[in-house]
Parts: C-alpha cells; structure tokens; sequence
C-alpha cells in the first residue's frame, strides 16, 4: 500500500510528466510546491532533526546527479529541478536509483525518437563530432573540442517523462 507522501510524489511526477509532453516544460511552481510538500511530509512524519536531513541529502543528490547533463547542455533545468524534487520525497539512496534508471528509460526515448523521425544518420553525425576530439585525446593528440553547429541538433527528450517512469518504477519495487 503506497503511504502519502509516495502517492503525492506519483501524483507530482505524472503532472511534470504530462506537462513537459506538453508545453516541453516543466514548471517552476510545480517543483516549489513539491519540495514544501516533501519538507512537510517529512517533519510531520518524523523525530527531530532526521527528516529535515533526510529531505535536504535527497533533494542535493537528485539536483547533483543530473547537474552534470544540464552543463553539457543535455538536458534541461526543469528535468534537474525534478530530479531534486523527486530526491527530495524518496532520499539519497532512491534518488540514485531513479537517476540511473531515468538515464536508461531516456536512452531508449531518444534513440526510439531518433528512429521514429528518420534522424539517426544525423544524430551519429553529431555524435562523432562531440566524441571525436575525446577519443583523440586518448591516443595523445591534443585537439580542441568542435562545437556542434547550430541548428544541427536532432530534437529533445522529454525527461520529465523518463522521470515520471522511473520514479513509479522504484516506488514500485519498493513495495513489491
């Protein structure tokens, strides 16, 4: 049997999920009122100092996990601020689990999206171009990054629906 805060956390995700489907964005509003929900939840359901803790290493390590994709511009500040979100409700060590699996469920997203829209010559293209100066560098060649040229770009995820997957996936299991 799910409890509360699992059930408003699914309830948060599926709307940030139908959302970024949408209007390929997720609100600001959404993602505040989530993490006042999840400190509330929390301190109303615990002893002292431990939940308040429990919320902040959550919602730190769903914000860092994803961190990284947002400066490499893969991803979007919405999907960050949803990853600390969901952290936020579920902890540290779930949050982890849904990062991993979210980075596994977008995958299979862009690459099914890659092939719905006939665009995966150009997205291997781009691909090599980012990889290449890297692999490069492995073999001792010092080379500078190439920057993909604008407009080259084969589309975006919606990863506030990987999200979404992955968060009921591990609540889920959770209680399986």
């Amino acid at each position: 049997m799910l409890n509360a805060i699992e059930l408003i956390l699914i309830c948060l995700v599926a709307q940030a999920a139908v959302t970024d489907l949408a209007l390929r964005k997720i609100p600001n509003v959404l993602i505040l009122s989530g993490l006042l929900l999840a400190l509330m939840l929390h301190v109303l359901g615990g002893q002292h100092w431990a939940p308040l803790t429990y919320w902040l290493a959550g919602s730190l390590a769903g914000f860092f996990l994803f961190l990284p994709l947002y400066l490499l511009r893969g991803m979007a500040a919405g999907d960050v601020k949803l990853m600390a979100m969901v952290g936020a409700f579920v902890g540290p060590l779930a949050a982890l689990q849904v990062a991993a699996l979210t980075t596994l469920i977008g995958g299979v997203m862009a690459l099914l999206m890659l092939l719905w829209s006939g665009r995966w010559r150009d997205g291997w293209r781009n691909l090599s171009t980012i990889c290449q100066p890297l692999l490069w560098r492995c073999f001792g060649i010092p080379l500078q990054a190439v920057p993909l040229e604008p407009g080259t770009s084969v589309g975006g995820i919606p990863y506030g629906l990987a999200i979404a997957l992955a968060t009921m996936a591990v609540v889920a299991l959770a209680h399986r």
